[in-house]
């Protein structure tokens, strides 16, 4: 699945909410978790669709997001699957 692809109705079953009022919250994240991809890895939006491993990042951020409604460490790390993956596509590394 490409990123494009991805419905609020897909965050919202990767999550386990199952009402309609979190809905513009969702519509909110996803735009936030897009646009902090973009900003991560220095990819456009059609490079980043073309990654389809990086729709589980997505998934994954966005969940977190709702879960936490803060981008969580543990143990002053991130979340190293979304790292990893972000990692991989980096273009603005210094």
């Amino acid at each position: 699945m490409k990123i494009s692809e991805v419905t609020i109705t897909d965050l919202k079953e990767y999550a386990n909410v199952d009402h309609d009022y979190d809905d513009k919250i969702f519509s909110n994240i996803l735009l936030a978790a897009k646009s902090y991809i973009k900003s991560y890895t220095g990819l456009n939006e059609e490079q980043i669709d073309n990654k389809e491993d990086l729709t589980i990042a997505l998934m994954v951020l966005c969940n977190e997001m709702y879960d936490n409604r803060v981008f969580s460490v543990q143990d002053n790390k991130a979340n190293t699957v979304i790292t990893n993956i972000l990692d991989m596509y980096a273009v603005n590394l210094l």
